[in-house]
């Protein structure tokens, strides 16, 4: 930790949130401010690495000047009245459970970018792709850092358009329907969250986030609660995204470009955890009690349901997509996020976060590598992956093998990486959950969960057998190893996979206090 200022602070937050917004409409002026190229297109997708760096720069800054010694407390604040007749204002701060979702943003935006530049994206105007990039950033990192109900809806609705608009425009075979499907889902979920979100301010008589958690529900009887908690909790499950709510992800996934899969796993589908976490949890705690249980039983059944589409897809013969595959993966994946946070325990929610983080990573990695092999093999499709990678893809480009074989194994599970931390803890918390929770309903709910690890393992090894260890011995053309713009992007994903598995308390020790201060009654 370093001394900073508290107004540094505030503005470096305040930065963060205003500055690729800013970039996205300097992208499409007619001389972009950013550094010269060789030609326009390259100059604005120099210009997107540029505001993405500088956004990057200033979150680490953040994090290093955050005080670490008081994860709970809401640090970096600014409180300004915005629209005094409903008492919307634009509130920002960050504590231990938001600021690494920042970081990862952050991160993964400007790891976007770098590969955007030296990777253009065909079919569309570059200007209009960094624009779209930036305005997506911009959405996520607001949904993170505001601290007022409206505002957050807001936030959460911004990142809809540029997302669509990703797939749409840069996307492959059935990206109009996908796109369609994606916003039509998110866009259905919200509508239904808004109405909640509105029946807490207007009960409450504020839509401020910490006075809210602060009040713990006290001043919103058990009736409202239940219903806020049932419509806040739709557009969240939509954009989770918990089972059944989650057949928009594969198509969406499927047809994006390869940034646009990275972001859309690596952030967008935090929003919705996050949102349980900050706004449920803590301001209608009796409403999600009473749906603590079903919330278990979803998430487990997405778990399941999750590993056993991936097996279906990995087996051969089967046209499996490798991109769909990773999509099913992450409806797993989140299920066990979504389990951790229904235990409403400090080591249930605490292993929700840390799998929230540890996805972004692992899941973002596998598709950039995904969409390496299709630059490469012009496919995803397993089988002819298999085919075209011959004896296999570590003979015929082996830092890509080893790549992905390394993503596999992080994404299963395997312990000192950091997709082992997360799916540990929150079946810790399902075996105690929470005071008045039905412990044998939750016993069951971790056995299901911990079955569902043992198919996660079983789908990750077919297809790394598959595409790294080939099929039938035949000659085949080398591919292209790893880039040195890949090798760039890929290598922080990398590393921070194995930091985060080697010392969890890392991250652990800025969630653990705000996440008990928020089970508590809210933060400070």
């Amino acid at each position: 930790m370093i001394d900073i200022n508290e107004s540094v602070m505030q503005f470096l937050l305040a930065f963060v949130v205003v500055g690729p917004l800013l970039g996205a409409v300097a992208a499409l002026l007619p001389a972009p401010p950013g550094l010269k190229g060789k030609s326009p297109e390259q100059a604005v997708l120099r210009h997107g690495v540029t505001v993405t760096g500088a956004i990057l720069i200033a979150a680490i800054v953040l994090a290093l000047g955050f005080d670490q010694g008081h994860p709970s407390r809401m640090q970096a604040t600014t409180d300004i009245s915005w629209i005094p007749a409903l008492d919307v204002r634009i509130h920002l701060g960050i504590d231990g459970i938001s600021l690494p979702l920042v970081v990862l943003t952050a991160l993964l935006t400007f790891l976007c970018a770098l590969y955007s530049y030296f990777k253009p994206p065909a079919g569309g105007s570059p200007k209009a792709f960094v624009a779209l990039l930036l305005l997506l950033e911009s959405g996520t990192l607001a949904t993170f850092a505001v601290l007022d109900l409206l505002l957050f809806f807001l936030a959460f609705e911004m990142v809809l358009i540029p997302m669509y608009f990703l797939i749409a425009r840069w996307g492959g075979e059935g990206r109009t329907h996908a796109a369609w499907k994606f916003i039509l889902f998110t866009l259905l979920g919200s509508v239904v969250m808004l109405l909640g979100l509105l029946l807490i301010g207007i009960k409450a008589g504020t839509f401020d986030m910490v006075a809210l958690a602060t009040d713990n529900g006290r001043s919103l009887t058990a009736s409202v609660q239940v219903i806020a908690v049932l419509a806040i909790g739709i557009g969240l499950a939509v954009k989770s995204p918990m089972w059944p709510a989650h057949s928009w992800l594969p198509d969406a996934h499927t047809a994006a470009p390869t940034v646009g899969s990275v972001l859309l796993a690596g952030v967008l589908l935090k929003m919705g955890t996050y949102g349980f976490v900050r706004i449920l949890l803590p301001i209608a705690p009796h409403g999600f009690h009473t749906f603590a249980p079903y919330l278990a039983a979803f998430a487990v059944v997405g778990i399941i349901y999750g590993s056993l589409a991936c097996l279906a897809l990995a087996k051969r013969g089967a046209k499996g997509d490798l991109k769909r595959l990773i999509a099913y993966s992450s409806v797993g994946h989140m299920g066990f996020v979504l389990l951790g946070i229904a235990t409403m325990t400090p080591t249930g929610v605490n292993g929700a976060l840390f799998a929230n983080i540890a996805h972004g990573l692992i899941t973002g990695l596998l598709f950039f590598l995904v969409g390496a092999l299709k630059d490469r093999t012009g496919t995803t499709d397993l089988d002819t992956l298999a085919e075209e990678t011959g004896l296999a893809l570590y003979g015929k480009a082996p830092r890509l093998g080893g790549l992905l074989a390394f993503g596999a194994v992080a994404s299963l599970g395997l312990p000192g990486l950091a997709g082992f931390w997360g799916e540990m803890l929150a079946l810790f918390g399902a075996f105690k959950p929470a005071a008045d929770l039905s412990r044998p309903a939750f016993l069951t709910f971790m056995a299901i969960g911990a079955f569902g690890t043992l198919l996660t393992a079983a789908y990750m090894l077919i297809v790394v057998r598959r595409v790294c260890m080939g099929g039938a011995e035949q000659e085949v053309p080398k591919l292209a190893d790893v880039h040195g713009y890949e090798f760039a992007a890929w290598t922080p994903l990398v590393a921070l996979t194995v930091v985060a598995g080697l010392w969890p308390r890392t991250l652990l020790g800025l969630t653990d206090p705000a996440v008990h201060q928020l089970l508590a009654g809210g933060t400070r």
